[in-house]
């Protein structure tokens, strides 16, 4: 690829560019298992799983699997919280070069049963607390295998559960007992090419059925090996200490990536936290000695910023990095970082951009509130709103597209979808951003968040900035919803801190000291909590839908 001008930003020590190994994304486990085998993979309440242990595992259970029928390009559901069930099971699909489904294990049947369908599960792998949810489903749709596990099976050195412990259906596989049963640990002979599917993503869409990206082997390793290479600082800490905080849902790509997969190529220790509970986390920083790398999410970084116990020096020393992602991070919450002695990175990311894109870089210029710069080997640009074939004047605000080796091979079964949002191989990604003179990117908003009122364009991430700069607010979003007259007006969405309280009033007459009046909220309601999704990302299309209903 051509020298770019955003490349002079780069980290001293990142390639402009890179050679990106042809290899099937089960053998990401051979790095760690050959050069740390002894070392931790994966804790869970305490109870460790080495490198070693972690790959026989994951031999015995794609053998067993391979025993069960499945074989190449059959499509598996892993519908499992953050667990080492999951990595097993996930690296172990892949070996036989079938393809990954990931599934929330919180969906509902009606969401389930239209993804399972979409997809042709052959497989369903997860867990005893869903069980009722999948007997449903599987009442809705043919599933010809389901394997159902316990978490607390890789939680304790007790014995494992048993499939008449946990009162399975009479067909369905237990998965500690496929795991014990099968001896075999040979690799399964096939050949996995770089274009194969290896993981179907299912993007967050909030009306009707989400689409399912499919990611390649290739997709994958390319973008694994650009956050080995982008988190440089974390190549500092000698891999025997190297440790990832897995707070993020494996499920989501975000997880996927920065977590599972990246965990192996650095031979770094994943410390599995399978639910988010604000007190627990603080705790578990508290008592850590250090913490290498932790990938998060807005909300979650604002819990941590105003717990209680947060203190930015104690921070500072046990976080070595944290990396912001899975949806905009207001202003005032990077700066609280960067208060502390943590490398801060953010970055920008979609299911059909195999997570990453763009990004800032760990050391150099830094611009708050900017995402970054395009990553090795990707090209961006801005084109305009209307046909969005021309380029954008600098500083303008256009469409973001992207084009890569991260770029997902197309929608499953979507072809019109994927005619849309693909063009010459430039994905359109719905992003809004405009681009400075020093090639750096800031998102505005989402296209389809836009709101149009008395024919002004009105984005509102800049409206939800000046909020979060009100001292009684912890969390704040805005939409637009229907208006006889303006045809949309702004309304906002606000979660105040503890023990603080405001009127819309006074917040109103705060967003009038910094904004255009007609970028104003007109109305305000305060909420205990926001909607959002798997991730920690504010639906606001879920809020916008609920205002429309009530009209």
């Amino acid at each position: 690829m051509e020298e770019k001008s955003w490349h002079r930003h780069y980290t001293y020590n990142v390639p402009t560019s890179f050679r990106c190994p042809r290899l099937p994304v089960s053998e990401l486990l051979q790095i760690p298992a050959n050069a740390y085998p002894d070392k931790a993979a994966m804790i869970l309440d305490g109870h460790e799983t080495t490198f070693w242990q972690l790959r026989q595992s994951v031999l015995r259970m794609a053998n067993a699997l391979g025993a069960l029928g499945i074989e190449k390009g059959d499509r598996v559901g892993i519908h499992l919280p953050t667990c080492p069930q999951y990595v097993i099971a996930y690296y172990a699909v892949l070996s036989l070069g079938a393809i990954v489904v990931n599934l929330n294990p919180l969906y509902k049947v009606e969401e389930l049963t239209a993804m399972a369908r979409d997809t042709g599960l052959t497989t369903l792998i997860t867990i005893d607390t869903a069980r009722e949810t999948v007997s449903a489903l599987c009442r809705a749709v043919d599933i010809p295998r389901v394997i159902v596990t316990k978490l607390e099976d890789f939680s304790t050195e007790r014995g494992k559960n048993t499939k008449a412990g946990l009162d399975l259906e009479s067909t369905w596989h237990h998965f500690s007992t496929l795991l014990e049963n099968c001896t075999g640990t040979k690799l399964p002979r096939l050949t996995i090419d770089p274009d194969d599917p290896a993981v179907i993503q299912f993007t967050g869409g909030t009306t009707g059925l989400p689409k399912g990206a499919v990611l390649t082997h290739g997709n994958i390793i390319y973008a694994t090996m650009f956050c080995s290479l982008w988190s440089s600082t974390t190549s500092l800490i000698p891999p025997e200490r190297r440790t990832v905080l897995a707070l993020l849902p494996f499920y989501h790509v975000y997880g996927n990536i920065c977590i599972i997969n990246w965990s192996m190529m650095m031979c770094a220790t994943q410390i599995h936290m399978p639910r988010f509970q604000i007190d627990e986390l603080m705790d578990f920083i508290g008592r850590s000695e250090e913490i290498s790398y932790f990938p998060t999410v807005p909300t979650i970084i604002s819990a941590i910023i105003n717990h209680q116990s947060f203190d930015p020096a104690i921070f500072g020393r046990k976080i070595k990095t944290i990396n912001s992602g899975g949806g905009p991070i207001a202003v005032e919450l990077i700066r609280e970082i960067k208060n502390t002695a943590t490398f801060y990175s953010e970055g920008w990311g979609m299911s059909e951009t195999t997570s990453v894109g763009i990004s800032n870089p760990l050391m150099g210029m830094t611009k708050t509130g900017a995402i970054g710069i395009p990553i090795p080997g990707v090209d961006v640009r801005l084109v305009d709103l209307e046909d969005g074939t021309e380029d954008v004047p600098r500083g303008e605000p256009g469409e973001v597209i992207i084009k890569g080796p991260n770029v997902m091979k197309h929608y499953w079964n979507h072809p019109e979808e994927t005619a849309e949002q693909l063009k010459n191989g430039w994905l359109y990604t719905g992003d809004i951003g405009t681009q400075d003179e020093d090639d750096y990117i800031f998102l505005v908003d989402r296209k389809k968040d836009m709101i149009i009122a008395g024919g002004f364009n009105i984005y509102p991430r800049e409206i939800d900035e000046v909020l979060f700069q009100h001292p009684k607010v912890e969390f704040a979003v805005t939409v637009g919803i229907p208006d006889p007259y303006r045809g949309e007006t702004v309304k906002a969405f606000i979660v105040m801190k503890e023990g603080q309280t405001a009127t819309d009033r006074e917040i109103i007459a705060f967003c009038k000291e910094k904004m255009a009046p007609y970028k104003v909220p007109k109305t305000v309601e305060f909420r205990d909590s926001l909607p959002q999704s798997a991730v920690g990302k504010v639906l606001r299309r879920a809020l916008r839908d609920e205002e429309t209903a009530k009209r």
